[in-house]
């Protein structure tokens, strides 16, 4: 014999067991929600691969100033033109030697890198626009132009 105790709880057990989990059109709703934002993500995110190379340019350009300063700081002045980028990470034969040049350069991956586009970038010492100027010409690798083309310049970026 069950006393009531037991019969409630066991009433409770078959209630839960009949009322879990998700039907099928619970599911199917989740699904359609998913798949709408989806639709409409997906393309706002990879729509826009140009927008993602010309702020991978501006990072890269970032980056390279923050060696410049450092080169600057040990050898107090930057690279010459001549010199150009390639200083950062081998110490330059000719032009004005750097005395306290940095073992092991002063980018992280002892090369210069190219710009998304696989252009070198322009480097100029001294500048126009500062103490140096540094520029990626974009997707048509020439220089002045317009949307996609239009140059990344270190004294534009914020």
């Amino acid at each position: 014999m069950i006393d009531r105790y037991t019969a409630r709880s066991l009433q409770g057990l078959k209630r839960r067991s009949v009322e879990a989990g998700f039907t099928l059109i619970e599911l199917l709703v989740v699904l359609v929600i998913i798949g709408i934002l989806a639709g409409y993500v997906g393309p706002k995110i990879m729509g826009h691969p140009e927008e993602a190379k010309r702020t991978k340019a501006a990072l890269q350009i970032q980056g390279i100033e923050t060696a410049l300063n450092l080169y600057k700081l040990d050898n107090g002045l930057y690279p010459s033109t001549e010199q150009g980028l390639q200083a950062l990470v081998e110490p330059p034969a000719a032009g004005i030697l750097p005395p306290k040049w940095r073992d092991g350069g002063y980018l992280e991956k002892s090369k210069v890198p190219k710009d998304p586009w696989g252009n070198d970038f322009v480097y100029l010492s001294p500048g126009v626009h500062g103490d140096f100027d540094l520029s990626s010409y974009g997707i048509d690798g020439e220089a002045e132009g317009e949307g996609d083309s239009a140059d990344i310049n270190n004294w534009e970026i914020e």
